[in-house]
C-alpha cells in the first residue's frame, strides 16, 4: 500500500498554493484530501523533462529522485499524478471546457459524427454503447486513433482505417486536440525513459524497433451526473496500451484504482496534473516487473463529468514480448497474467475493440 506520508502532504500543499495564486477559480480542498488514509503518490517529473535530451541524464540527482519515485509508484499501485510535465494549464483546461461544450449539444448534433464499423470506429457512441467486461458502462465518448495509411497494415489495419471525427464547432478544435496529442505524446515518450532507468536500463531502452511509430488512442469521455450512488460509469478494468494520461475534471472524484492490498483508492483530482497509468503491453515488455492495474469509474456526482485519456502505444504492427535486458536482469519474476505473452499490439487491439462495440457491429 502506498501510505499518504508527511512528504506527500506537504508536497500537495506547495503545488496547490502554487497554483491557487495563477489561477482563481481553483477550489480545492487539501484537508479534505488528508482525510484518506492511502492515496496515489504525487511525482515532479521536471528534472525528468528537462534532462529528457541528454545523453547524461542517468547522473543527473533531481532525475535519480524522479526515477525512484516512478520505480516506487509503479512496483506499488502502478498509477501516479504528474505534476511539472510542462503542459500548460491553459491548454488542458480549454480541452476539457471545448469536451463538455461538445457533450452538452443536443443528441442529433452529436450523431454528425457517429462511430461505425466502417469508418474505422472512430466518432461518438451514446451512452450504454460501450461495455466493459460484458456490462453496458454508462459514458459517452469519442474515440479517436492515429491514422493509418491504406493498406499498410493488410487486413488487421484495415478494421481501424479511416479519418478521425473532429468537431467542427468550434472551428479550432481539432488544432488544439492535434497539439495536445504531440505534447502528450512526447510526455509519454520522456516517462518511458524515466520507467527504462528506474529498470536499470539506459533512458532508451523502448525507442528500439517496437516504438520507433508509436501508435496512439484517445477516448474523450463525458460521464452524466447521477442521482444514485455506484453507477458504473466504466467497469473494473486495465488498460491495454503502454501508458496512459488521463486528463479529468477538477471538481468531480470518480476514478477508482485498485491498490495490492484489494482497496479502493480515489484518484481525488489534482488541478493541473494528469493521472498516468501503465497498461498490459508495459507489463508484456517489462517481464511482468510492472503490473497494470485495475481501475473503474464510478461517478456519484450530480454534475457532468469529463475524462480525455491519452494511450501512448507500440507500433501498431509490433511483436511486443518481455525485452532482453529485462528477462536478463529480472530472471526469476513468475509472470502468471494471461496477458503476460507475447502479442501482435494491432491484433490484440482489434480484438479488445471488436468485443466492446460488438453490439454495434450487429447494429449496423
Amino acid at each position: 500500500m502506498v501510505i499518504y506520508h508527511r512528504e506527500l502532504k506537504q508536497s500537495l500543499h506547495t503545488y496547490v498554493r502554487k497554483k491557487s495564486k495563477t489561477c482563481s477559480n481553483i477550489s480545492f480542498d487539501i484537508e479534505m484530501v488528508t482525510d484518506f488514509k492511502s492515496l496515489l503518490p504525487l511525482i515532479d517529473i521536471s528534472p525528468l523533462v528537462a534532462k529528457c535530451d541528454d545523453s547524461d541524464m542517468a547522473e543527473d540527482t533531481g532525475v535519480v529522485e524522479v526515477v525512484q519515485k516512478l520505480d516506487k509508484a509503479f512496483r506499488d499501485v502502478g498509477f501516479f499524478y504528474v505534476i511539472g510535465h510542462g503542459i500548460s494549464e491553459a491548454l488542458i483546461n480549454k480541452v476539457k471546457e471545448m469536451t463538455h461544450q461538445f457533450f452538452q449539444l443536443p443528441y442529433e448534433e452529436k450523431l454528425k459524427i457517429k462511430i461505425t464499423p466502417a469508418g474505422g470506429y472512430r466518432g461518438y457512441q451514446r451512452i450504454g454503447v460501450n461495455f466493459t467486461s460484458g456490462i453496458q458502462d454508462m459514458h459517452e465518448a469519442i474515440d479517436c486513433y492515429r491514422e493509418l495509411k491504406q493498406g499498410k497494415f493488410g487486413d488487421i489495419g484495415k478494421v481501424l482505417e479511416g479519418q478521425n471525427q473532429w468537431l467542427r464547432n468550434p472551428q479550432e478544435y481539432k488544432d488544439v486536440m492535434e497539439e495536445y496529442i504531440k505534447l502528450c505524446t512526447d510526455l509519454s515518450r520522456y516517462i518511458l525513459r524515466g520507467i527504462s532507468l528506474a529498470l536499470g536500463g539506459l533512458p532508451y531502452e523502448f525507442g528500439g524497433k517496437m516504438l520507433r511509430d508509436p501508435f496512439w488512442v484517445m477516448r474523450i469521455i463525458g460521464y452524466p451526473g447521477v442521482n444514485q450512488g455506484d453507477v458504473i460509469g466504466c467497469g473494473a478494468h486495465t488498460d491495454y496500451g503502454l501508458l496512459t494520461l488521463i486528463n479529468q475534471d477538477d471538481d468531480k472524484t470518480a476514478l477508482q484504482v485498485k491498490n495490492v492490498d484489494g482497496d479502493w483508492i480515489p484518484a481525488i483530482p489534482i488541478p493541473g496534473s494528469f493521472i498516468c497509468n501503465i497498461g498490459d503491453m508495459l507489463t508484456i515488455l517489462t517481464n511482468g516487473v510492472y503490473e497494470s492495474t485495475l481501475h473503474k469509474v464510478i461517478n456519484n456526482s450530480p454534475k457532468f463529468r469529463v475524462c480525455v485519456a491519452f494511450f501512448y502505444e507500440t507500433n501498431f504492427d509490433a511483436e511486443v514480448e518481455p525485452l532482453d535486458i529485462f528477462k536478463e536482469k529480472y530472471p526469476r519474476k513468475l509472470v502468471t497474467s494471461q496477458i503476460a505473452k507475447r502479442v501482435v499490439y494491432g491484433q490484440n487491439l482489434i480484438n479488445k475493440v471488436q468485443a466492446t462495440f460488438a453490439n454495434l457491429v450487429e447494429n449496423s
